[in-house]
């Protein structure tokens, strides 16, 4: 029996072996082989991309997932070894119809799971809460067995995130980029993969921490939206007098920077600093971002003249919403950056040389260009465990009735020099808040008030 709560809001996650197997993930590839092909309309054999993590349980699902989607009648593209945003860019660049990676992300060692995606007219779909998740889950209750009637086939593919640095260097025309000195930390993971292809192309003085692939992650977790995990880079990075920081997640689909002084630079900022760079290249164009933070993007897309609509969160969510909005760009808060030419999915290796182009044409240091488009302050995500959710959300509304009230993700609202945001997790008994202003003080003021506010909302229930 396989356990529902594995079915998350973007993707299957659980703990190996007991919530995910080499036994369970048999019926869960032979219904998302199923959803594919009633996505398709078609019952012959669709090419399906099959790639994974570096976790010690991966080789294992991998090898199970390949040999079943063969028994289903699949075209198994065989990738390995590879990174979300490289699993991302092959379904997409070489035209196949679907994937599969193995994965679980940041998540600890104990963990495994599957992210899964599938082509359409306007870019990749990821099947999530709102795309499809639901339907495979129900298709899992009662999943189909193979008829084995149409065995399908594997072809080993190799060179992907090579090709993946020349198709971002092409789409920047090939960028003159200064030399600079650069700590990377992916926390022994899959974003050390695309880094180094990255800079065996271009010129710079790299520093590697923690590049050797290991599933127990042996240095620290691999999730840089906990900053006790970037302590060592932090550090690395002014004790070498670089110009600036990498930090990847486990599976490379999140990237944070952190500049020259040791600071973390905001998501929000360097959404701003490459929807400017992608505005310039295609002016009036529309970017998207979450609803956490937006001051900044926001003003620096009108500034720059181009378009911007908010989204919910959920990097699911923003890609579909690419799908149906034709935008070229999207930043999300939690260091999630999408682009039109990689299918609407992530790209870090894209990411990355935005930066390095922005920092070589305009000469400045890292936090000399955050600065320069800094427009907020911002409390980061502060978490609240609430049972009586809805009722807080309510109170809040109630409170704060004078201003400007959006419900497009929970709650937020906004004044003329500040505002904040409430939403529930997707799945915990959670409520995040995130506050924002002009300024710093007045960011940490309204931020006091309304934590000080929520707490007492809490205890209440």
């Amino acid at each position: 029996m396989i356990d529902s709560s594995i079915f998350k809001s973007y993707d299957i996650r659980g703990i190996y072996p007991t919530q995910i197997n080499e036994e369970t993930i048999a019926p869960i590839i032979d219904s998302i082989y199923q959803f594919f092909q009633d996505s398709f309309g078609k019952k012959a054999g669709l090419t399906v991309v099959l790639g994974r993590d570096m976790r010690v349980s991966s080789p294992s699902l991998f090898a199970v997932a390949r040999d079943r989607l063969v028994k289903l009648g699949a075209h198994v593209i065989d990738i390995g070894l590879v990174s979300t945003p490289t699993f991302y860019f092959s379904v997409f660049h070489y035209h196949y119809d679907c994937g599969i990676q193995i994965t679980a992300s940041h998540n600890p060692k104990e963990y495994n799971g599957i992210k899964f995606v599938r082509s359409s007219p306007t870019g990749l779909i990821k099947i999530g809460k709102s795309t499809g998740m639901e339907d495979v889950k129900k298709i899992c209750e009662t999943p189909p067995t193979p008829d084995q009637t149409h065995i399908g086939g594997v072809a080993v593919k190799t060179n992907i995130v090579e090709s993946e640095v020349d198709s971002a260097l092409s789409f920047f025309h090939n960028p003159q980029l200064k030399k600079y000195k650069i700590v990377a930390d992916p926390a022994n993971a899959m974003g050390g993969t695309y880094i180094d292809a990255i800079f065996k192309k271009i010129p710079a003085d790299l520093i590697r921490m923690n590049f050797e692939l290991d599933g127990t992650f042996p240095a620290h977790q691999p999730d840089p939206l906990d900053y006790a995990n970037l302590k060592d880079l932090q550090e690395r990075v002014l004790s070498d007098k670089a110009d600036f920081g990498l930090a990847p997640d486990g599976d490379g689909d999140r990237l944070f920077f952190i500049d020259e002084k040791g600071h973390v630079v905001p998501a929000s900022i360097i959404t701003a600093l490459i929807a400017r760079e992608l505005i310039d290249k295609q002016p009036g164009s529309l970017v998207l971002f979450d609803i956490r933070y937006i001051l900044t993007p926001k003003t620096i897309i009108e500034e720059s003249g181009g378009r911007y609509e908010i989204t919910k969160v959920g990097h699911a969510f923003i890609t579909e919403q690419m799908g149906n909005t034709g935008a070229v760009f999207s930043g999300e808060s939690s260091a999630h950056y999408f682009y039109k030419s990689t299918g609407n999915a992530e790209s870090q290796v894209m990411t990355i040389i935005a930066v390095l182009k922005a920092l070589s044409e305009s000469g400045k240091t890292l936090s000399g260009l955050a600065e320069e488009l800094r427009r907020s302050y911002e409390s980061g995500e502060i978490n609240f465990t609430a049972k009586n959710a809805p009722e807080i959300l309510e109170t809040l509304k109630t409170t704060y009735k004078d201003g400007k009230l959006i419900t497009l993700d929970g709650i937020a609202i906004s004044y003329p020099d500040w505002r904040f945001s409430v939403r529930s997790s997707n799945t915990e008994p959670l409520l995040r808040l995130n506050v924002e202003a002009k300024e710093k003080t007045v960011m940490e003021e309204k931020r006091n008030e309304l934590v000080s506010y929520i707490e007492t909302l809490t205890k209440k229930a």
